[in-house]
């Protein structure tokens, strides 16, 4: 059973990119008890990055911008060659970068305000911060906000998900594509704590 195991996490680490002597305590526990869930993990991992609704670009710096978010280097290395192999450029990289800087900062601030939702001082004060990368991003406005969107939900900021979810449906954006963001944002999340 460890065979196939360890097969499955060199298949998984060779669709994402990662170099195969990468050593994973997590990956290697589950496999030396025979998980299936790294199987699971590999199907679900290519489910989202194949997502009909969105293109492999668009995919991988979504990835990228939930790995940058976790503070993850394995990931962020691999989703970054991936986005570049699709066509993405320095902007559009630099940018999934800033847009994860961007929503740690505002989720945090924003999630406060939410906790202290009777305190008209902190919800009328104005938030004094800067946040000018998500006016006129290279990767277009609708993409950006969906990534704030995919990283607000990774970061548990219920104003700040309310809030793009209908910015980027008035960026054109459909229900199902956001549903498909989602579902990458949670699995690329859940790749961060195996890998």
């Amino acid at each position: 059973m460890e065979t196939v195991a360890n097969e499955a996490i060199l298949n998984l680490y060779k669709d994402i990119g990662i170099d195969p002597s990468h050593q994973s305590p997590a990956l290697n526990a589950m496999g030396e008890a025979g998980s299936r869930y790294i199987k699971d993990l590999k199907l679900n991992v290519s489910a989202v990055l194949g997502s009909a609704n969105m293109n492999k670009k668009e995919t991988s710096l979504l990835a990228l911008a939930v790995a940058v978010n976790e503070k993850h280097s394995v990931l962020m290395n691999a989703f970054n060659a991936m986005a570049r192999n699709e066509g993405a450029g320095d902007a559009e990289i630099a940018e999934a970068h800033a847009c994860a800087a961007v929503m740690s900062t505002n989720n945090v601030f924003y999630r406060f305000r939410h906790y202290m939702d009777g305190v008209s001082y902190y919800n009328n004060h104005p938030a004094g911060l800067r946040m000018s990368v998500m006016m006129n991003p290279a990767m277009g406005k609708e993409l950006f906000e969906l990534m704030s969107l995919v990283l607000s939900a990774v970061n548990g900021c219920e104003r700040c998900v309310t809030s793009h979810e209908a910015s980027v449906k008035q960026h054109g954006a459909t229900e199902p594509r956001i549903y498909d963001a989602i579902r990458l944002g949670a699995v690329i999340r859940t790749l961060c704590v195996m890998v």
